[in-house]
C-alpha cells in the first residue's frame, strides 16, 4: 500500500458524494440589515431535506449545515456540489422538487436556481 493510501485510510477520509448539499443555518436578528436564512424561514426547509436524505439512505447524497453563504437577502440559500448549483427554496414543496429532480434524478430545478454574481 502506498504512503498516500495509508494516510487516507488512517484518517478515515469520507467518500466523495454524488451530491453534497450545503445549507445556510445562519440566524441573525429579524431586523438585521443583511437578513439571514434563519430569519427567512430556513429551519423547516432544512429539516425536510434532512429527513428526505435520511429516508433515502443513499450514501452518495449528504447534507451539511453551513454558516453564511453571503447571499443573505435571497435566503434561504443552499448549494449543491460538485455541480456548484445554488438554490433559493421557499417552501417544503420546493425542497421536495429539488430532492426528487436534482438529488435523485440528476436534473437541476431551473426555476429555483440563483446564480451568484461574482
Amino acid at each position: 500500500m502506498s504512503e498516500a493510501a495509508e494516510t487516507v485510510e488512517a484518517l478515515d477520509i469520507p467518500q466523495v458524494y454524488r451530491h453534497h448539499v450545503f445549507c445556510c443555518f445562519t440566524q441573525r436578528p429579524p431586523q438585521h440589515p443583511r437578513g439571514s436564512c434563519g430569519a427567512n424561514g430556513a429551519a423547516p426547509l432544512w429539516e425536510r431535506l434532512g429527513r428526505r436524505i435520511e429516508a433515502r439512505r443513499d450514501p452518495q447524497i449528504t447534507m451539511t449545515s453551513s454558516g453564511c453563504l453571503s447571499f443573505c437577502q435571497a435566503g434561504p440559500i443552499m448549494v449543491v456540489y460538485p455541480q456548484g448549483i445554488w438554490y433559493t427554496p421557499k417552501t417544503v414543496e420546493d425542497i421536495d422538487e429539488i430532492f426528487d429532480s436534482h438529488l435523485v434524478g440528476n436534473r437541476p430545478v431551473e426555476r429555483l436556481i440563483i446564480v451568484p454574481r461574482v
